[in-house]
């Protein structure tokens, strides 16, 4: 959620307080904006990524703060719930190896934090939804002991009034409510941040939004929840679901929800950071004593931490990041598309696709998003979550403009995107054995028709097939899971079944 949070009680002059600062936060930001202050183009990327921690029974294990302790990194801190941890990547250039390096910091980080996780008799799984939760685990006694979870709860849950519905319908329906936001811990993702200069953000952001389906698609891995088979990436519409402050008379209304795609591609990061303001109170009116605009005018630089910490609540799956590091504002366009896992090789290859798809994406002479709809694009997430690599997504047609063609996600993966991405990472100074190997194992689902949702999916069938009871070929399923992601190997290598 960004910076951390100070619980306490919160009076109507503190709101009105921090409103009148996110006002001068935005119109500070606007001003570094109009006199080019922000940092040069470097290349640099990060990443961040949630995991779960679950016993050897494949149950959820409640024991953040342990692991946390043993761990003893500061690349690794907690998430909302206390069967969830972060751990977080430096930054690197995008350049050479880095994939490669990127993977063997991730396979040395996650194993040290796995052995760490062995010592109070749980591991770290990789994985978009825990298959084996429940509702019963997602309660607010298991959301993490840190003031600032404890104060977005109270703040949420008030601004909403009752009690959050989880209703998604998919291969089957699960229909619950939940006291608290605690559903939302169900979620782990990967975070991908590009830092850009303001005249590329637009571009950067309306390609990624442009491709968030195809990163979907190849990448889905979240097909249960609370015992129901649901979408191939539930995570979207539980995300939304338990976030939402609105009760069903404002949604009737269309006021937006917090979690959200957007509406529109834009021209400048501005927008983005004013549409939050306008479209979504803030639900921690948290003020910082810092006078932004008279940093700026004294010469200095202002953290807008106001502006920060409520774009930090606002949950669009490409977020705008404003950021000051030595003393440099820079901005950073942070991918939230994708599920954890289910293995540092499928993480690397996932992030490969991206980088490689929004650099080509971004410097096309005729943009894509000049040639697809905004409507059409939310559409193409949408189907992308609900049927992942099976998916059928429309696309501009090569050589026939103002015309757009439906295929299956994979074929559209295959011809036109994974060229695309290829092209990118060449463009970035990507190694090209770096470049083929990664985007090999994006070909290599798109042949095999498998992603890390359909192996869970097809694992869990065919236990039910041998005869188990749906608990326990859950149970199975996310056993079998965990014992092929310690081995590294894609996802679209593994053999589908529960195993022994």
């Amino acid at each position: 959620m960004g910076d951390k949070v100070v619980a306490g009680g919160v009076d109507l002059a503190d709101r009105q307080r921090h409103r009148a600062k996110l006002r001068q936060c935005l119109e500070a930001l606007g001003r570094l904006l109009e006199e080019k202050r922000f940092d040069r183009p470097r290349n640099l990327m990060g990443l961040e990524i949630e995991l779960n921690l679950a016993g050897a029974d494949g149950m959820p294990s409640m024991v953040n703060a342990e692991v946390l302790e043993r761990i003893a990194s500061g690349d690794f801190q907690t998430e909302l719930g206390r069967f969830n941890l972060e751990v977080n990547i430096v930054p690197h250039r995008l350049s050479g190896s880095v994939l490669d390096q990127l993977a063997e910091e991730l396979r040395t980080t996650l194993s040290y934090a796995d052995r760490k996780a062995m010592e109070v008799d749980s591991g770290i799984v990789m994985i978009g939804i825990l298959p084996t939760l429940e509702d019963r685990h997602l309660v607010s006694a298991n959301l993490s002991a840190d003031e600032r979870y404890a104060m977005l709860n109270a703040q949420v849950v008030a601004a909403r009034g009752e009690h959050f519905t989880i209703d998604i319908e998919g291969v089957e329906r699960l229909t619950c409510t939940a006291e608290s936001i605690a559903p939302e811990a169900a979620c782990t993702s990967v975070q991908l941040h590009l830092q850009v200069t303001p005249g590329r953000f637009a571009a950067v952001w309306n390609s990624a939004q442009a491709v968030a389906a195809a990163q979907i698609a190849v990448g889905a891995n979240s097909p249960f929840l609370f015992g129901r088979e649901l979408w191939r990436e539930s995570r979207p519409p539980l995300f939304v679901q338990s976030t939402d402050t609105r009760p069903p008379e404002l949604t009737a209304q269309g006021v937006r929800p917090r979690t959200w795609f957007g509406e529109r591609w834009i021209d400048s990061a501005y927008e983005l950071f004013e549409e939050n303001l306008r479209f979504f109170p803030p639900v921690l009116p948290i003020s910082d004593d810092e006078e932004p605009v008279r940093v700026l005018e004294a010469g200095g630089v202002p953290m807008l931490h106001e502006l920060t910490l409520h774009n930090g609540t606002v949950y669009r799956w490409n977020r705008p990041v404003y950021g000051v590091a030595d003393g440099v504002p820079h901005l950073r366009v942070e991918n939230r598309v994708l599920p954890a896992g289910p293995t540092v090789t499928d993480v690397i290859a996932n992030t490969a696709f991206y980088y490689g798809l929004v650099r080509a994406l971004a410097e096309e002479p005729r943009p894509v998003w000049t040639r697809l709809p905004f409507r059409v694009a939310a559409e193409n997430f949408d189907a992308a979550c609900r049927h992942g690599i099976d998916a059928w997504l429309r696309w501009p047609r090569a050589g026939r403009a103002g015309t757009l063609e439906r295929r299956p996600a994979v074929r559209l993966v295959q011809e036109e995107l994974l060229p695309l991405a290829a092209a990118g990472l060449d463009a970035w100074g990507v190694e090209p054995s770096d470049r083929d190997r990664y985007l090999g194992v994006i070909e290599g689902r798109c042949r095999s028709r498998t992603n890390g949702a359909s192996w869970q999916a097809a694992t869990y069938h065919r236990a039910l097939e041998y005869g188990m009871d749906r608990h326990k070929a859950l149970a199975v399923t996310t056993r079998r899971y965990c014992e092929l992601m310690r081995t590294g190997e894609p996802v679209h290598t593994w053999p589908a079944g529960p195993g022994d």
